[in-house]
């Protein structure tokens, strides 16, 4: 940690259950008129600084899960390979889900958990619940995800929301400062960050294999058919596209780069113009949808979002990232994880990672070395057993490990509500820009100036580590 804390100085003095949806951002004037004061922080006070926080140790992880659809319930699931956790509450209006986790509890030799259904609200009760320390969100995204959040906090409970966080730039801050007020972490589950190679990318940089990090590109491309009925017809991939134009799905690709760059421990994100196409697809494909189906009546209209949106962001040290999202056109999956620096570069999608140090990518023979020289702690630690459990390659149970061992050791979340909130208002900022012909917007600085002396993201595991795994 003392090593740490030099480079971390010397980079320093050398630079620093509603589940419907609720009419969003795209109307006019939906963004506050005070949106500049907003973004600048002014006259807001930090109440505490949660980066670094050690939260009172918990050594059982006792949790309650609002949301156990598709996220909720792998989510869940890797819960019950962890000692140390509890899986007391669920929270769900839809029976089948509800069903399908207490048979999950049964299979692994768990007690089922106490049910919590029948309206809307019915994830109150959970967050008011005494028995419970942790609440796991995974609902529909939109307003909900920063209700929730600041209603469990308020009732003394640790968060951990799926992607993204907030919806708007007030929502943001008010996360952030229930946060500081409660001292209840707000942790946001963004899995990329837990990937092998962008985990190998971070530990890289942080011993200095690319030199000074200048550029990222990052991104979500990933062909949806998001026009297709769900089970339960809750549509909120297609009613986001009717209602947003921007960058909808940022943190998967910038959530890692961030990390990479110390965002919010060293440097911070400043501003950002955005663009997008016009939709060329998916307007026209509900409409075909339409003609012979009376469910898609209602989405029949011209109000799609741009089937590319591309941001460029910059930050205070003058480092610049690309930000792109494509959900629509036919592309191969993409994070486009690349990191660019002084010394070398890494790149991820839609070919495997690779490393240069100049004009070539290093062959086979030198990758094996570069993964055995830098590969991180925690894939040291638990990657074959997360590649065995699954969940996006493994990167799931590695960020579900990861958390609640912080929680069990009193350890800094790697992912704060500082980090929460600045890579999920990229959605709203982003709106702002396009709306605006691509005019530059700031970010707000949710740190208030803490970042200047905030420590990085330790991953080393010297502390902790002591969360073992049943089969």
């Amino acid at each position: 940690m003392k090593t740490n804390r030099r480079h971390f100085l010397k980079q320093i003095t050398a630079g620093g259950i509603g589940f419907g949806f609720i009419p969003g951002l795209y109307a006019e004037g939906s963004i506050s008129d005070r949106f500049e004061t907003l973004s600048k922080g002014t006259g807001r006070k930090q109440y505490f600084n949660m980066c670094g926080y050690r939260a009172p140790k918990l050594d059982i992880v006792r949790l309650g899960f609002i949301g156990i659809g598709n996220r909720g319930y792998s989510n869940l699931n890797h819960m019950t390979f962890l000692e140390g956790v509890q899986i007391k509450a669920v929270c769900d209006i839809v029976q089948f889900r509800i069903d399908s986790v207490q048979q999950l509890l049964r299979k692994r030799g768990l007690p089922e958990a106490q049910v919590y259904t029948g309206s809307e609200d019915a994830w109150k009760k959970v967050c008011e619940n005494p028995d419970i320390d942790l609440i796991s969100i995974a609902v529909p995204r939109g307003p909900l995800h920063a209700l929730i959040s600041v209603y469990a906090m308020k009732c003394g409970k640790h968060v951990a929301v799926e992607v993204p966080a907030i919806s708007t730039v007030d929502e943001a801050w008010e996360v952030v400062e229930v946060s500081e007020k409660t001292k209840k972490h707000c942790y946001m589950m963004e899995n990329c960050c837990y990937d092998f190679f962008e985990l190998l990318t971070l530990n890289m940089a942080r011993q200095g294999f690319f030199g000074d990090i200048i550029h990222a590109d990052a991104a979500y491309i990933h062909h949806q058919s998001i026009h297709e009925k769900t089970k339960d017809l809750n549509m909120w991939r297609l009613e986001e596209s009717q209602r947003h134009n921007g960058n909808l799905y940022p943190t998967h690709g910038l959530g890692p780069v961030c990390q990479i760059m110390d965002i919010n421990r060293g440097d911070k994100l400043n501003y950002m113009t955005s663009m997008s196409s016009n939709d060329f697809m998916l307007g026209k494909k509900v409409s075909e949808l339409a003609k012979n189906d009376q469910f898609y009546k209602k989405y029949d209209t011209n109000s799609y979002r741009g089937n590319i949106n591309t941001s460029i962001i910059r930050t205070e040290k003058g480092r610049t990232i690309m930000l792109q999202h494509d959900t629509t056109s036919p592309r191969v999956y993409s994070r486009i994880h690349m990191i660019s620096g002084t010394k070398g570069a890494a790149q991820k999608y839609p070919e495997p990672g690779r490393i240069s140090l100049g004009s070539k990518w290093l062959d086979d023979e030198e990758m094996n070395k570069i993964n055995d020289q830098y590969k991180p702690e925690i894939v040291k630690r638990i990657g074959e057993m997360a590649q065995k459990v699954g969940g996006h390659g493994g990167m799931d149970f590695l960020m579900t490990w990861r958390l609640i061992d912080c929680l069990r050791n009193g350890l800094p979340m790697d992912i704060d509500v500082y980090d929460a909130a600045a890579w999920s208002v990229i959605i709203p900022l982003s709106e702002k820009s396009v709306s605006n012909h691509s005019k530059p917007v700031e970010i707000p600085d949710f740190t208030r100036g803490a970042w200047r002396t905030n420590y990085p993201v330790d991953i080393s595991l010297l502390e902790g580590n002591t969360t073992t795994i049943r089969l």
